[in-house]
């Protein structure tokens, strides 16, 4: 029923994932964290049950019939699934190395970004940011046919340019434009277009082939035709451009909302260097975008982060002590915790969990 390809030589078993992470995988820098990408594991074990139907081509790192490098660069994972019947698993929280463009074919399904969630219909093309958080299935993926396209821009720190594969024949100022929507603007669902649908549909036929490897030449026509009707379809969408998405101030912006969605990353011993280095500026740029932007210097913003969740923790884990509460957030001492704790909230950490 399936095509069983999958388990052959040129692809990874699911125990081979302890041997991903000790190869040199794509990683991220951003809030002094280094993230690695997907590692697939529900996607492996579906695959490798016969749950879903498989077809991908992978530089080495996600599921699917290994290429070279060199033939497909930028290329990080190019396929598309075929689920027939509802799965109990999702794919959850993960975070992809490249653009990755993804366009449900049939059925439904459901997108989380960054906390928020949204639907996805037959047609639904969804384009999410290198190293952006998102989660497919609410929590469980439903029948449909999704194909996919995860391109690496090269991006590995916050504000990187990002630049198109080699093999993109796309004119330079096509190449900016399609860079510039794709960067400008937060949208994550899109109507695919019709031009959009067709190519991903002989993406999938050169992909399932008995021998993709001869199909590169092409493999490569159809992608610079999907960047060609991706770049038609924003200018047929018209999207608002906001230049302040591609900016400094921007990636501030981004490092707290990273704080408050991430909150493990609140008991890491943060300073005012550690903040401005981990968005790639200097301490005196750092601290004018953070009173810019919120009127407060960087270590009052991330103590607010830091007492709100606090909060937050006192009242849904009744029973935890108070430090081993400071010391979660980040605070190193709870006196010093209890201290900031009654500035932000006018009351003690004990008082303000025993409020009705």
């Amino acid at each position: 029923m399936y095509d069983n390809t999958y388990n052959g030589e040129y692809t990874f078993s699911f125990f081979d994932v302890v041997k991903f992470k000790q190869k040199s995988l794509p990683v991220y820098e951003n809030l002094d964290n280094r993230y690695s990408i997907d590692d697939c594991l529900p996607q492996r074990k579906a695959i490798e049950s016969g749950k879903i139907g498989f077809w991908a081509l992978t530089n080495g790192h996600y599921p699917g019939r290994r290429i070279n490098p060199s033939l497909l660069s930028g290329v990080s994972s190019l396929g598309y699934f075929d689920v027939t019947s509802e799965q109990d698993w999702g794919i959850p929280y993960h975070r992809n190395e490249g653009i990755e463009i993804c366009f449900q074919r049939t059925g439904t399904g459901n997108l989380t970004v960054d906390g928020s969630s949204h639907q996805l219909g037959p047609k639904s093309l969804t384009i999410t940011r290198p190293w952006q958080l998102h989660s497919l299935g609410s929590p469980r993926l439903q029948p449909g046919c999704l194909y996919w396209l995860i391109l690496d821009v090269g991006v590995r720190r916050p504000n990187q340019t990002w630049q198109l594969p080699d093999w993109c024949i796309l004119s330079p100022e096509d190449q900016r434009n399609l860079i510039r929507m794709l960067r400008g603007n937060e949208a994550p669902v899109w109507n695919a277009s019709s031009e959009v649908a067709s190519i991903f549909g002989r993406l999938g036929k050169l992909i399932s082939c008995t021998k993709p490897s001869e199909q590169i030449s092409r493999i490569r026509i159809e992608l610079n035709a999907l960047l060609a009707g991706l770049l038609d379809m924003l200018y047929a969408e018209n999207p608002t451009v906001d230049e302040d998405l591609m900016s400094r101030r921007r990636t501030v912006e981004q490092f707290f909302h990273e704080l408050n969605e991430d909150t493990a990353l609140l008991a890491y011993p943060w300073t005012l260097e550690r903040m401005a280095k981990s968005c790639g500026m200097g301490r005196t740029a750092f601290t004018g975008y953070c009173h810019e932007i919120m009127n407060k210097s960087p270590l009052q913003v991330l103590n607010i982060v830091r007492l709100r969740y606090a909060a937050d923790l006192l009242r849904t884990q009744p029973h935890k002590r108070i430090i081993d509460v400071a010391l979660e957030v980040g605070f190193s001492s709870s006196q010093y915790f209890s201290q900031k704790f009654r500035q932000q909230f006018k009351t003690t950490p004990r008082d303000y969990r025993q409020r009705p």
